[in-house]
């Protein structure tokens, strides 16, 4: 299923195969965003969904979106709770230095809210992956598609940017991989969801058939809630 190589003499084919699976892998960050902040209650979240024109996109910028978003082809703006720092800890305990559990119910709060960034992070990727599968015929399980198999399906920077998020959780690298091992089994499960992977499918559709630059979160609901 590795499709790495797909942009060898790139034809317009290839680039129509290409085209949908950068439209799943940002469908699958955007509809993450809505659907577990609302299934979490956590509040709404704005975002936009940003591409470039990929029509005249070299063979060297398409593998890059493999790659990084510092030079994307696509990507999702925003949508992400900020990271836990120690600054944030300390005004909380400077304003109320006598209220552990106002301290405590904040952590928890964020935690959730960071576990589910790299979450959403996680699903991009796999939702690449199962369109690849879907297309090809093949099967999508954990034993094709691992946490290792996501940089095959864009997935490099998003790991990169979980493991930002896994900083928060523990210094420790061991409890780091088994919270990211944790987390991908949320993810993976919610791609196998039915009702979630139709609303990705919706989704991922509406922006090849839209071919906009920029697809906000309001559009995003709508689209979902259809």
């Amino acid at each position: 299923m590795k499709r790495n190589n797909v942009f060898k003499n790139p034809s317009q084919d290839k680039l129509v195969d290409r085209k949908q699976c950068i439209a799943f892998h940002e469908a699958g960050h955007a509809a993450a965003i809505y659907l577990n902040n609302k299934i979490r209650n956590l509040p709404p979240a704005f975002f936009q969904i940003l591409f470039k024109d990929i029509n005249v996109a070299s063979e060297e910028n398409l593998m890059v979106y493999q790659v990084m978003h510092d030079d994307y082809i696509a990507r999702v703006k925003g949508g992400r709770s900020p990271k836990l720092s120690s600054s944030s800890m300390d005004a909380l305990e400077h304003e109320n230095p006598d209220h552990n559990d106002a301290k405590a119910h904040f952590i928890r709060d964020r935690m959730i809210a960071l576990e589910v960034n790299i979450i959403n992070l996680l699903i991009g990727p796999l939702a690449e992956a199962k369109h690849i599968a879907d297309t090809d015929g093949e099967l999508f399980n954990h034993k094709l598609i691992n946490l290792k198999a996501l940089k095959n399906y864009g997935g490099s920077s998003d790991i990169e940017q979980a493991h930002e998020y896994l900083q928060h959780f523990s210094d420790c690298k061991h409890q780091q991989d088994e919270k990211l091992n944790e987390l991908f089994n949320v993810a993976f499960n919610f791609i196998k969801d039915r009702a979630n992977w139709t609303a990705i499918n919706k989704l991922a559709n509406y922006i090849l058939d839209s071919n906009k630059n920029i697809i906000d979160s309001e559009e995003v609901a709508s689209v979902i809630e259809s």
